[in-house]
């Protein structure tokens, strides 16, 4: 075991005697050391649960005969993130948890891990590190929220943001507002729809890294204590047979879950992830081409807010990712997952499959995957949409550019009425090494949806948007303008054109026209001069890999 390099033998006893005095005995510094990473915090509604899950999976581990030690990572909300200073720090936090797993697991020697991770960047992160260490490991993600009620009608929290909205459009009341502010989001989980959190917990449990019906287990169910105590025995049992996480990740199962993804119509933010993680295998693993490739091999089949008007609760109910797993069946391959089952074991056992919520693919919500993957002369390296939450009628669109260099000066302009009908907004400089920190921007598209522009407007940006954002919101422009990206020359009144069905977006703009403008462009100076984004910025790479450090 790796942890016989620190507990075992006459030099080692000083090693010992510090483990003594956190109170384990002989015989626990006997067993396979599991670390148990939690992302507990008071501040973040996915991980004010995570103690009595962490608690379970404990339980799990010391009924398998291994001894349990807890740690903490860091962990943001996105959500009170969002349109201020702090979305910087969102992404580049993956960075963080990511070295956090890796370090304390290699200083202290522990054999395998059990990961309790629930928002958005802390999932990815965790894997990560984990993946670097190459020790076996379990996710147990932390569930998602219950959405909340009001008036016989059900709400998230982009019904708040999209409700400050409409109350800026004279459409809610002030109270109105309040109502639904007070009742959004009821309590412990990550944000009740398909947003980034919940998808990469889903994509996690189709990797084969979870085990069956943990992605859409709620948070306040007591399955998901029953699920952490069984991944606290598995990860034991993966110790003692040496299965790696090498041994389940292979291209397939990268494959497999990039499906998943394209058929639910998972967080735009998955093109970052799962190519961020896979780069922790081999740089270049899993590319944005894969997620284009693959979009043509499945429609998109689930209805799931934001795109529509189910929540990750329906889905549950409608047999989870299994389910899923089943609709496309056809599709996915075979491969191994932590459980000790096999995906095709898995979809065999599946007994019920609602498919008013988990279509067949012969009968979808639309014909296209969730995601779409763009390119053209404005985004050479690619752009991401999720068509599946795209109005139809704006599948194709072409209009006027109106140009800002932050999210701050767009939003300005939108809720100032200076946006009009046709209008393509373009965001730039708030990419990973441009922002710094490429910000999520949920507030701008939003608020367009609120005024009842989200079928009239299209949003294009080297930034990214929330899994909770809906509408022809085009992120991930590549390269970004602060690597001298076409998006970088871009002026007012340029004529974009968008086809997401073809897959293409334009700057009808010359090729020589283009030559000359970025022959003129000087790289502006990164505005945070100190501190962690300051380096992140000198270090990342643009959203088509991943946004991962060099």
């Amino acid at each position: 075991m790796i942890s016989d390099g620190i507990k075992s033998g006459i030099n080692r006893a000083p090693h010992r005697s510090l483990l003594k005095a956190c109170g384990y005995t002989d015989e626990e510094i006997s067993r396979p050391f599991i670390g148990v990473v939690n992302s507990y915090t008071e501040v973040v509604p996915g991980h004010i649960h995570l103690r009595s899950l962490a608690e379970a999976i404990k339980k799990g581990i010391y009924a398998n005969g291994g001894t349990a030690f807890e740690f903490n990572t860091m962990a943001i909300c996105d959500g009170i993130a969002m349109g201020h200073e702090g979305m910087r720090y969102s992404l580049p936090s993956r960075e963080i948890i990511a070295d956090t797993v890796e370090s304390m697991a290699k200083a202290h020697g522990f054999d395998g891990l059990v990961l309790v991770p629930s928002c958005d960047k802390i999932v990815p992160g965790m894997i990560m590190g984990a993946l670097r260490l190459n020790i076996p490991f379990v996710v147990v993600t932390g569930g998602p929220m219950l959405p909340g009620e009001t008036h016989g009608q059900k709400y998230d929290l982009i019904s708040v943001f999209e409700g400050a909205g409409a109350y800026q459009a004279g459409k809610i009341s002030e109270e109105e507002l309040k109502d639904i502010e007070d009742c959004a989001c009821p309590g412990a989980g990550s944000c009740s729809g398909l947003f980034t959190a919940n998808s990469m917990a889903c994509l996690t449990e189709a990797l084969g890294l979870s085990l069956p019906m943990c992605a859409t287990t709620h948070a306040v169910d007591a399955q998901k204590i029953r699920i952490g105590k069984r991944s606290g025995k598995v990860v034991v049992d993966l110790v003692r047979k040496n299965i790696k996480p090498t041994d389940i990740l292979t291209k397939e199962s990268f494959e497999n879950a990039i499906l998943v993804d394209l058929a639910l119509g998972g967080s735009t933010n998955t093109t970052l992830h799962i190519p961020a993680i896979a780069s922790e295998i081999e740089r270049g693993f899993v590319t944005l081409e894969d997620f284009d490739r693959l979009s043509d091999e499945v429609p998109h089949i689930a209805s799931i807010r934001p795109g529509g008007n189910h929540f990750m609760l329906d889905l549950h109910r409608a047999g989870g990712i299994p389910a899923v797993l089943k609709a496309l069946e056809s599709k996915v391959r075979d491969t191994k997952t932590v459980s000790g089952k096999s995906i095709r074991e898995i979809i065999n056992e599946v007994k019920y499959v609602d498919h008013n919520i988990i279509r067949p693919i012969d009968k979808p919500v639309h014909k296209e995957a969730g995601l779409r993957i763009l390119k053209g002369n404005l985004a050479p390296k690619g752009a991401v949409v999720k068509i599946g939450a795209v109005n139809p009628k704006m599948y194709k669109h072409e209009g006027p550019a109106r140009v800002f260099n932050s999210e701050e000066e767009s939003i300005k302009a939108i809720l100032g009425g200076e946006i009009k009908e046709g209008d393509v907004v373009v965001i730039r400089y708030e990419g990973p090494a441009g922002g710094p920190g490429m910000k999520e921007m949920l507030a701008p598209t939003s608020a367009i949806c609120g005024m009842g522009l989200d079928d009239k407007v299209a949003l294009i940006t080297d930034g990214r948007f929330s899994g909770g954002s809906r509408g022809p919101c085009i992120g991930h422009i590549s390269p970004e303008a602060m690597a001298g990206g076409p998006i970088a020359i871009v002026e007012e009144g340029d004529i974009i054109s968008i086809d997401m069905i073809g897959k293409s977006i334009q700057l009808r703009v010359s090729d020589d026209e283009i030559k000359r403008r970025l022959s003129k462009w000087e790289k502006p100076e990164v505005e945070v001069k100190r501190g962690y984004l300051a380096r992140y910025a000198r270090l990342v790479t643009s959203a088509d890999e991943g946004a991962i450090l060099k």
